[in-house]
């Protein structure tokens, strides 16, 4: 008895999938597939729509000559002599018992010329705009910062929005360009000196990011200055300060990391047009022990439990 032959069939194909062979083969020959270019985790720097991009190596834009080197020699073996001395007195050259019992703690000041070369100034000049924005030595030893403000956006065809001005401290560095980070885990306040000419700022905290895409992060909160002669002592808790990227508030909040402070910043965007003008004393951090909030915000779960 013989075995009824078995034979194999062809691969079933289903009716669309022939339809669209048959269609991309007949009706669009020369149309190529289109592709959807996926969203990049790192954001690149802002560059002026219309502004060709400057192709050079990163070597081609240092300085190498021979008496930069030499002050930057002296610079960092000044700053290393330093570390190293502070480390037999105290956290940050201070005793420890001063350490420990320190609640009031001034971080800038503005007595000579040289304190605001710590602190730099943009308007939207650098996206086409027209606002100014200057920096100068108070006549009372204070940082006076004015300007004009101007929310007309530039005529480049795409840039909708535009006036802001801004003026925000550099980044601490020790030897050997590392950098330096403010510890502020003592305090849970913000302590400004500050008299302004009644428009509403925007004040902003940097701190340190564990990965590139949160490099433009930073901490918000509001300043009212209500103008006239008279200084203004202004306190603002750490917990009131909610996270924002590139001007845009977050929906994941989180306090804010005081351990590793960068930057602080003031920034003028209110959209009325003409002059302003701000004078800041000081800026420190303080403990308020009336102050037991650790955070204003809602925090949402990712995972709730069930």
């Amino acid at each position: 008895m013989s075995l009824p032959r078995i034979t194999r069939l062809p691969p079933v194909r289903l009716l669309s999938s022939i339809y669209h062979h048959h269609c991309q083969q007949l009706l669009l020959p020369s149309i190529t597939p289109l592709t959807v270019p996926r969203r990049t985790v790192v954001q690149n720097e802002y560059r002026r729509p219309g502004q060709p991009k400057e192709d050079k190596w990163p070597w081609q834009k240092m300085n190498f000559g021979l008496s930069k080197g030499l002050e930057g020699i002296k610079k960092h073996f000044t700053l290393m002599k330093k570390e190293f001395s502070d480390t037999w007195v105290g956290p940050e050259g201070k005793p420890v018992l001063e350490h420990m019992l320190e609640q009031n703690r001034v971080v800038c000041e503005f007595r000579n010329p040289e304190d605001l070369e710590q602190w730099t100034v943009s308007s939207d000049r650098e996206i086409g705009g027209q606002s100014e924005v200057y920096l100068k030595l108070g006549k009372y030893n204070t940082c006076f910062l004015y300007g004009t403000l101007c929310s007309a956006p530039p005529k480049d065809g795409e840039t909708r929005y535009s006036g802001y001005c801004t003026m925000r401290s550099k980044q601490q560095l020790s030897s050997l360009d590392r950098k330096k980070h403010y510890d502020w885990t003592s305090f849970n306040t913000l302590h400004l000196r500050v008299r302004g000419d009644g428009r509403p700022w925007m004040i902003s905290i940097g701190t340190e990011t564990y990965f590139s895409h949160q490099k433009d992060d930073l901490y918000c909160y509001f300043l009212y200055t209500r103008g006239g002669p008279y200084w203004q002592d202004v306190k603002i808790p750490f917990s009131k300060f909610f996270l924002t990227h590139r001007g845009r508030i977050q929906d994941d909040q989180h306090p804010l990391w005081l351990d590793k402070v960068n930057t602080v910043g003031f920034t003028l965007g209110d959209k009325a047009d003409g002059p302003f003008q701000l004078e800041i004393d000081y800026i420190g951090v303080c403990k308020d022990y009336a102050h037991t909030e650790e955070f204003a915000y809602e925090l949402y779960k990712r995972n709730p439990e069930v």
